[in-house]
């Protein structure tokens, strides 16, 4: 279990269970700065662990080990004055994508950077194959994918996926303004694919809010996105109602196919995918009221998005069935 710290003050740290597949007991085997954990485990290799230190800014760094640190000191991927990043695995493949804050300033987060590594860290290239020289320090180097800086337009990284071929498939919101309202708009969801050698862009929708997140989901016939792209309770806030884009032309043109919320108190957003999910897991996310502090419910829906189901606010036992809230987008009563 990978605990977040929050930069110099509260230290990150890492559990490890007493016996295998048990969560009786766990024992603390790490503490130490550690922010933003991404850990992967790789079959047979152990884990390449992802993760950010506050250094100079938010700057990106990787440990391996059995249990993710090593007990060397870890080694920086780049420091440009900050980075927010995205990593996945395809097979043995690591991906990591991330924006930069220049001069430090997150309020400035721009232009889109794309690492790789099949060898938990030992080389890394950009994901055309050239080798990088790392830390990556400035902001035009081999690893760029865009340069959103030169175009004076912010990236929000949402989701990193593969197609079937292993290839990355990014989803960001772009965006004219780090300010909540309408000045910033339009804020375009975007996804950004890596096909025949080159970097490939098109647009999803359009949606009110910068931090307006959700996830990636790539089938052998159909793609999908499951997010907050339609306009909540608060409309300018973080977040809306939840809906369900699908593509059939692999991520080039997209439909909006169904509502999986409507009517909410509270704006929902943050929909993350799990990983191997089951039919009946297949996105969760949160809710909560963006203009004033609220109560904030944990939701989850099905893989034929007709269903949405709520988990307990209050645990009055130790085990509790979820409440259907949403069927085919309409509260349920």
């Amino acid at each position: 279990v990978f605990v977040s710290g929050r930069g110099k003050t509260r230290p990150g740290l890492i559990f490890r269970s007493s016996e295998p597949y048990s969560i009786a007991k766990f024992e603390k085997i790490y503490e130490g700065e550690m922010t933003y954990p991404q850990p992967w485990l790789i079959p047979g290799k152990g884990f390449i662990f992802m993760f950010t230190r506050y250094t100079n800014g938010r700057e990106l760094y990787w440990d391996t080990g059995s249990h993710g640190i090593s007990g060397n000191p870890p080694l920086k991927l780049a420091g440009m004055g900050g980075h927010y990043q995205v990593s996945a695995v395809h097979g043995s493949k690591l991906v990591s994508v991330f924006n930069y804050h220049p001069g430090g300033n997150v309020d400035r987060r721009t232009n889109l950077y794309a690492v790789q590594t099949n060898d938990m860290g030992r080389t890394w290239t950009s994901v055309g194959g050239k080798e990088l020289s790392l830390p990556l320090a400035g902001s035009i180097n081999d690893a760029l994918v865009r340069d959103y800086e030169s175009e004076k337009k912010l990236v929000y990284i949402n989701d990193l996926n593969f197609d079937a071929d292993g290839n990355p498939v990014m989803l960001a919101v772009v965006s004219r303004d780090y300010r909540p309202g309408p000045a910033g708009d339009p804020r375009e969801w975007t996804i950004i694919r890596w096909k025949d050698g080159g970097w490939h862009f098109s647009k999803v929708c359009e949606s009110t809010h910068n931090y307006d997140m959700g996830s990636l989901y790539i089938g052998i016939d159909e793609w999908q996105i499951i997010g907050p792209t339609e306009p909540g309770p608060q409309k300018y806030g973080t977040g809306g109602e939840i809906a369900v884009w699908k593509s059939k032309d692999q991520g080039v043109s997209w439909n909006r196919e169904a509502m999986l919320t409507s009517g909410s108190a509270r704006n929902h957003s943050y929909v993350r995918r799990p990983l191997m999910a089951h039919d009946d897991f297949y996105g969760f996310w949160a809710d909560g009221d963006a203009d004033e502090f609220s109560e904030s419910h944990i939701y989850f829906t099905n893989r034929q998005g007709n269903k949405v189901w709520e988990l307990p606010y209050v645990m009055k036992d130790d085990f509790a069935r979820p409440v259907l809230r949403f069927r085919n987008g309409i509260i349920v009563k």
